[in-house]
């Protein structure tokens, strides 16, 4: 395979810039654009909830029927992803958030009807 220019990654790097000049206010994602797809920008979020993730879809107007979710890690840990277009770009948002551990309950501390 032959290496790749720079200017080969045009297309996500711009929408990352169109996307800093429209939602500047809009929480910080990890960004991460690669040779291996040239036209996709990938937004990840690490955080305690989804927060940032959702705020993110809605801005970009991605359907929140379009969501898949699954659980990694052992079950530690929630995804949520989604794909759209932006400003030319396919745009991948990944949302992470732990999952709290279920405390254990005593035998026999159940309520009786």
């Amino acid at each position: 395979m032959n290496a790749q220019k720079l200017a080969d990654l045009t297309v996500p790097v711009t929408a990352l810039i169109a996307m800093e000049a429209k939602f500047p206010h809009l929480p910080a994602p990890c960004v991460n654009v690669t040779t291996i797809f040239p036209d996709r920008l990938e937004l990840s979020f690490h955080y305690d909830d989804f927060a940032a993730f959702e705020t993110w879809r809605e801005a970009l107007n991605m359907p929140p029927a379009a969501v898949e979710h699954h659980v990694q890690g052992g079950g530690t840990t929630a995804v949520r992803s989604v794909h759209g277009r932006f400003a030319g770009a396919h745009v991948r948002l990944v949302g992470y958030a732990p999952i709290p551990a279920l405390e254990p309950v005593a035998a026999g501390s159940g309520a009786v009807s």
